[in-house]
């Protein structure tokens, strides 16, 4: 078991009480009650800290108050506190420390933590918390230590390389974040035993090889059998595993796509 020692990275151990409110987790479930993703359930009562990952106080500078913990995620999270008063909790990137400034607008300096629109952001920068629809806030690369390369630009549409290796297009009008997420360490943590998983809330998974037939495509055989089958089939016998497509064939998104992530044994040797 290993973990992180966030004393000599953190600088603040309590969340700031107006930024935060209660949330009831969905625990995997639906609006009526139905398991529709397995393995999540139970965990401990988290507080819900309020991210602003659309930076709407454009051209007002601010400095990085602290660097804190955040159960909801895996990256660090540090109080923006504007030249107006305001106070923001934002997503951070690597290498800030507390009283850094940055700044949000459309000339603002490419440094780590400034947000700008991808018109504004040169070829080959690695950037984060990016914006699928302009004004809608950040929805790409917000998990710890994971960034997005821009790698081209034409006609409106600005290239982005994903970290599962897909090159997607999104308009130029879209804003994100200079740098790269906090907490690149995040995936060395070696959870060590059942019980801190449940913590997390991350419930049993079960083999389907040790299942019966009526439960799983795997299910039965005498002893300890191998799946018996060609490809490798979810619970419901749809395709999974490495090297198979798994992407809706007609999804609205797929012209956006420009080159597909690359996935198995191809990802490593590429």
């Amino acid at each position: 078991m290993s973990g992180i020692e966030y004393s000599k990275l953190l600088t603040a151990s309590e969340p700031h009480k107006a930024l935060t409110s209660g949330v009831q987790r969905a625990q995997g479930r639906n609006n009526r009650g139905r398991i529709t993703v397995r393995h999540k359930g139970g965990g401990h009562k988290r507080l819900y800290r309020e991210i602003d990952f659309s930076y709407e106080k454009r051209g007002v500078p601010a400095r990085v108050e602290t660097i804190e913990y955040d159960p909801n995620r895996s990256g660090f999270i540090g109080i923006l506190l504007y030249k107006d008063g305001e106070r923001r909790y934002a997503l951070l990137p690597q290498g800030i420390v507390a009283g850094s400034e940055i700044v949000a607008g459309e000339h603002a300096p490419v440094t780590p933590g400034n947000r700008l629109p991808l018109k504004s952001i040169p070829v080959g920068t690695f950037i984060y918390n990016v914006e699928v629809k302009s004004g809608q806030g950040g929805k790409l690369g917000r998990a710890a230590g994971s960034h997005i390369e821009v790698v081209a630009r034409a006609e409106g549409y600005v290239d982005l390389k994903m970290p599962s290796s897909e090159i997607r297009r999104v308009l130029e009008d879209c804003w994100a974040t200079v740098g790269e997420v906090s907490n690149p360490e995040n995936k060395l943590v070696s959870i060590g035993k059942a019980g801190r998983s449940r913590w997390l809330g991350i419930r049993p998974t079960v083999r389907g090889s040790a299942m019966n037939p009526v439960d799983h495509p795997y299910g039965g055989g005498e002893g300890r059998s191998g799946r018996g089958l060609r490809r490798a089939k979810t619970k419901w016998g749809k395709p999974s595993g490495k090297g198979q497509k798994t992407r809706t064939p007609k999804k609205y998104s797929n012209y956006l796509i420009v080159s597909r992530r690359k996935v198995g044994k191809r990802k490593a040797t590429q």
